[in-house]
């Protein structure tokens, strides 16, 4: 079952405080998250993580589709490092990671999928459309980014997200993007967006681009 490979990939980093927010993490995006967000990447081909951070997700999604080659991509050296570790305790060899920080990707290397989980936001926003270009530049036309983020509305649940995340991260910038703009910013990088709504228990805005490459 898919919530057990959940389990064994937090059970798989060796430091404790790390394996803590992995099922704080968890406890946040549900196991019925992951699988909606999981239906739309490819079943096989290279698939591209942007900000994976210790690596939960994309150590879930290589798991869960062995004929994907996920590359996971963060700018914290010691995230990657116990990314690495957690994959080889695993013995997955389709997840790859590499210390990068999001604003230098230039999508020179064609890719079936790309995804960012609440990273957006804490892209500084200037940043943000060259990101999105890259990210097109990187994908057939037809291939599939998908952004989970966060939006404006209704506020008491965007302060309650900024108020975790300014808890969990407090050097980091915080931005969020109003629907409506991140749809046209990710319209005018090439991409077609349908908006997937997720609904939560727990007082999270939350919402998923699942963002089709244009010609």
């Amino acid at each position: 079952m898919h919530s057990e490979t959940v389990r064994k990939i937090i059970r798989a980093y060796d430091d404790p405080i790390v394996r803590a927010y992995c099922w704080a993490r968890f406890g946040i995006l549900r196991q019925r998250f992951l699988d909606e967000i999981g239906q739309y990447l490819p079943e096989t081909g290279p698939v591209l993580d942007i900000g994976c951070g210790f690596g939960l997700f994309s150590l879930y999604y290589a798991a869960t589709g062995p004929r994907r080659l996920v590359r996971g991509l963060d700018v914290d050296a010691r995230r990657v490092a116990l990314a690495r570790r957690a994959a080889a305790r695993l013995g997955l060899d389709n997840v790859a990671y590499e210390a990068s920080d999001a604003r230098d990707f230039k999508g020179d290397a064609e890719v079936a999928a790309a995804y960012m989980l609440d990273i957006v936001h804490h892209v500084p926003v200037a940043s943000v459309p060259p990101l999105l270009a890259a990210l097109r530049r990187a994908l057939p036309a037809g291939g599939r980014l998908l952004v989970k983020d966060v939006d404006t509305r209704p506020a008491p649940k965007r302060w309650f997200t900024w108020l975790l995340d300014r808890a969990m991260a407090p050097g980091t910038p915080v931005h969020y993007w109003s629907a409506e703009a991140l749809t046209a910013a990710l319209d005018r990088a090439g991409f077609v967006v349908r908006r997937h709504l997720m609904v939560d228990l727990l007082p999270y805005p939350h919402v998923l681009y699942v963002c089709e490459a244009r010609p």
